[in-house]
């Protein structure tokens, strides 16, 4: 999964960095699909460390739709001062059902944790932000997660891979029937998953008070993902006592995403719910 040339020019010129050495776990082979990496876009150095963001693109477990729900916002995040890295995770289409995908995002947090003071990154404000299914990993990696291992003899796999804040932009949350994004369910699971495993990856019957502050970014009028999903989040947040926001718009659809290209994007979704995690302090 190469970047296209087009896209890999002074002006966003991201690093690539692989998420372990060798061979990631469960690996397949060494192609690139079987190879998570995160694409890494720094600003520019100041004496203060910055805030962070690792972003998820969506595709229904199928496919990374890493343009318009990754590289773009990275680009501009990057423009703000605040690091961004985009995280090419590995894919049930490509012999990766769960947990592979987890996996991936949780090495991508404690990387980017790990290397805080190499990239001049503030360890305590990283946040993830993820799109359609890339949201539902994010809101799974929001809700599963661990303060890592004391003893591992991987520095990486001492850090903790909880994001301090969640951005979930029309996210799939739930598998429940008529909820879910079928194929989002079907690609991850497979055709007849563990109940038990199902409700496990409802993110939002798993919520707790230590669940990070989180922003969601939904359209009223998106058919293949339903802004119910974002307000069952929304709901448990509250009953759990977290800090958490619903921007509904009334269009937009379903994966408006953010770039010049994208005219059914709600004007502005971006930097509204990134000025609420400010509030959240999600700030330099």
């Amino acid at each position: 999964m190469p970047l296209p040339s087009y896209l890999t020019g002074i002006a966003l010129s991201p690093v690539s960095v692989p998420l372990w050495d060798g061979p990631a776990p469960h690996s397949r082979g060494t192609a690139d699909v079987d190879t998570p990496r995160l694409y890494a876009y720094l600003p520019e150095k100041t004496g203060q460390p910055t805030p962070a963001i690792v972003i998820l693109p969506g595709g229904g477990y199928g496919f990374l739709a890493y343009e318009h729900e990754g590289i773009h916002e990275a680009e501009w995040f990057r423009q703000q001062g605040i690091a961004a890295f985009v995280l090419f995770y590995r894919l049930p289409v490509d012999g990766y059902r769960h947990p592979v995908p987890l996996l991936d995002a949780q090495r991508a947090l404690r990387l980017v944790r790990s290397r805080a003071a190499e990239w001049n990154i503030d360890p305590a404000k990283i946040a993830v932000m993820g799109f359609s299914a890339g949201g539902h990993l994010a809101s799974t990696l929001a809700t599963h997660f661990d303060a890592g291992d004391a003893k591992a003899a991987d520095a990486v796999d001492r850090q903790s891979c909880r994001p301090d804040f969640a951005a979930l932009i029309y996210a799939v949350i739930s598998f429940r029937e008529g909820v879910a994004h079928g194929g989002s369910r079907l690609n991850l699971l497979g055709p007849d998953p563990d109940p038990a495993l199902v409700t496990n990856l409802c993110n939002d019957e798993q919520v707790t008070p230590q669940t990070p502050p989180t922003v969601l970014v939904h359209s009223v009028n998106d058919e293949p993902v339903p802004i119910e999903n974002s307000r069952r989040m929304l709901a448990a947040l509250q009953k759990a006592g977290v800090p958490g926001e619903l921007q509904e718009y009334p269009d937009g659809g379903h994966g408006f995403g953010f770039g010049p290209k994208q005219t059914n994007a709600p004007k502005g979704w971006l930097e509204r719910s990134v000025a609420w995690l400010q509030t959240q302090g999600f700030k330099i």
